[in-house]
């Protein structure tokens, strides 16, 4: 029931046919997908706002999960640009992340990082983080996350594997500080089971 008026012609295609405007190039729909990390002209304006493809219409346009919290139905695909080159451009990332590995990652998108672990893999390029902090997030894109997996390999005086038994200094939940105990289980997935010195254990280090 809501009206409109003096809408540039720029923001106006027919209905049931293709645009009779001839300056527009029509783009192929099958660019954009499901799952999609974008940016798009949010209601036609000019300036381009992060999201992601949440669904893909028969005619041509696209309902929009902007990473501000926004949703868009309907946007035309001359509005949308794709940003999925972002995910190649980490060369620390390691060919993919896994359930469990401890990361970093940038809540709600800000751009401290803060460390975590990958409590499932969505399968569309995001991921659900369980922060050191007791914070939760989902989906949260993979351009946001990077692996510290490789911090344990640091030290030359390491053997080939720790085994359950030995002493170690370890970062309880992933702080900065390093604190004394011994491996109580190794879970045979690079991660391990440590019962602290001074009573404390954690999961899955």
């Amino acid at each position: 029931g809501d009206r409109e008026q003096r809408v540039v012609e720029d923001f106006i295609k027919p209905l049931g046919g293709s645009s009779s405007r001839p300056g527009t190039p029509r783009v192929s729909t099958s660019l954009l997908q499901v799952g999609d990390t974008i940016e798009a002209r949010y209601r036609g304006r000019s300036r381009y706002y992060p999201g992601r493809i949440s669904r893909v219409h028969a005619d041509g346009t696209y309902d929009i999960d902007y990473d501000d919290g926004e949703k868009e139905r309907g946007v035309i695909e001359e509005y949308i640009k794709v940003k999925n080159d972002l995910r190649s451009k980490s060369p620390s990332r390691s060919a993919q992340l896994c359930e469990g590995d401890k990361i970093e990652a940038r809540y709600r998108g800000r751009s401290k990082y803060y460390p975590g672990r990958i409590a499932r893999d969505r399968r569309d390029g995001t991921f659900d983080i369980d922060y050191d902090d007791g914070e939760k997030e989902t989906r949260v894109l993979e351009e946001y996350i990077r692996a510290i997996d490789d911090e344990p390999v640091r030290s030359p005086r390491r053997g080939n594997k720790l085994r359950e038994g030995d002493k170690v200094e370890a970062r309880y939940r992933g702080k900065s500080k390093y604190y004394s105990g011994q491996i109580i289980r190794d879970r045979g997935d690079g991660t391990y089971d440590i019962e602290y010195d001074d009573g404390d254990r954690e999961q899955r280090v």
